[in-house]
């Protein structure tokens, strides 16, 4: 479903991302972690075609982002770190908008589920501008979610939710892993990665680390034996061994 191969992304004499490669199967939830700066970011904003790759290759559900961008785009979602909103649209003026974005006129039809399933319901006619970052958080997820995606970037999507609202999150894309779609999500949350995710990316300086299961790192690695996803990360990338 997400195929990358050779990804290098260049900004002058600064490798943001080095030679990645890397798949993710339809119902798979890849988790990518790194410590800040290892270019977790500038990986996401390749795959979702916001910034063109130095070097490299990258396809979504069959379509090459190259070469057919709209085809490819038209099969993703990116959620970023940080909502993107319309700021005197209203909740539900935000999906009918990307509903039409995306030429599913049907999809106005997976509106009232969508609040129900994300807790925005009696939300429904508040602006942007009057929602808690929480909210803003639920409703641009709604926006990613609404043309059903078949590959679904998240970026940090648990900001600003309180307990009940990540339990709920981490549901919602679980349940999107399980009807077909593919998912990328990055987290310095690692409990959470350890949790959702079927396999782990850790990048470092824009180069790859460990990609696979935790039991399948481990098992590459014997001396990591019994650890959990927080003691392998700092392991492989050397905060493990630092004096604090």
């Amino acid at each position: 479903m997400i195929e990358v191969e050779n990804l290098t992304k260049v900004y002058g004499s600064l490798t943001a991302v080095d030679d990645l490669s890397f798949a993710v199967a339809p119902g798979e939830i890849l988790g990518l972690v790194g410590p800040n700066g290892a270019g977790k970011t500038t990986t996401l904003r390749s795959l979702a075609g916001i910034i063109p790759p130095t070097r490299g290759r990258i396809r979504i559900a069959g379509s090459d982002l190259a070469s057919d961008p709209l085809s490819a785009k038209g099969k993703l979602a990116f959620i970023p770190d940080e909502p993107q909103l319309f700021e005197y649209l209203t909740v539900t003026e935000h999906l009918r908008f990307v509903a039409r974005l995306y030429r599913q006129p049907e999809a106005v039809g997976r509106i009232a589920p969508l609040l129900e399933e994300l807790e925005l319901l009696g939300k429904q006619d508040a602006l942007a501008t009057e929602l808690s970052r929480g909210m803003k958080q639920k409703l641009a997820i709604a926006c990613g979610l609404i043309h059903q995606p078949t590959v679904l970037m998240l970026d940090e999507p648990l900001t600003g939710l309180d307990p009940v609202g990540i339990r709920r999150m981490k549901r919602t894309i679980a349940a999107r892993a399980q009807t077909g779609a593919a998912v990328v999500l990055s987290s310095h949350l690692l409990q959470l990665v350890e949790e959702l995710c079927t396999r782990v990316l850790i990048i470092q300086e824009g180069r790859r680390v460990a990609l696979g299961s935790v039991t399948e790192i481990v098992s590459e690695r014997p001396e990591l034996s019994g650890r959990g996803l927080e003691e392998i990360f700092l392991s492989l990338t050397g905060f493990g061994e630092r004096k604090t």
